[in-house]
């Protein structure tokens, strides 16, 4: 089996779980995130995080590296890039992820007793809601062009 092809169906399955994992919890895990009451939320948050935290950035970087590897070796012009702008779209992810979405659940997870919140506390979800739809559409939008460039491989 060629390299490419290879690398292609790692770039596929890799930014197809990003593109799945964030899908679920925008369609599934937030509005039901929405309908707890806060003190709930905040355990919860705290309960959800615990796996997806230290996966999905590998996940995640994992797949814009593919990406940028398959842009650097592809034949094909067209397919060069299209894998090279799903890179830059995953990177947006991570950004996204790291620069928004993390600092927010950080301040969840500093919240010792969710039965106390702090007298300043915001409620973070629609915030955290909004980072997150903005990567989703990102990571969508990655699978895709990968997608379409592994067809030319």
């Amino acid at each position: 089996m060629r390299v490419d092809a290879v690398l292609g169906v790692a770039v596929l399955l890799g930014s197809g779980v990003t593109a799945g994992v964030l899908f679920a919890v925008a369609l599934s895990v937030l509005p039901a995130l929405f309908a707890m009451e806060t003190g709930t939320y905040v355990h919860a948050h705290k309960l959800l995080g615990r796996n997806w935290d230290p996966t999905m950035p590998v996940v995640v970087l994992t797949s814009t590296g593919l990406a940028v590897a398959l842009a650097l070796i592809a034949d094909d012009g067209a397919a060069r890039g299209l894998f090279a702008a799903a890179a830059v779209l995953l990177l947006g992810v991570s950004a996204v992820s790291h620069l928004c979405n993390v600092p927010i659940n950080r301040r969840v997870k500093a919240v010792d007793d969710p039965r106390v919140l702090p007298a300043d506390w915001e409620d973070p979800r629609p915030l955290w809601r909004r980072w997150h739809l903005l990567r989703t559409a990102l990571a969508v939008a990655a699978l895709l062009l990968n997608a379409v460039a592994v067809t030319t491989l």
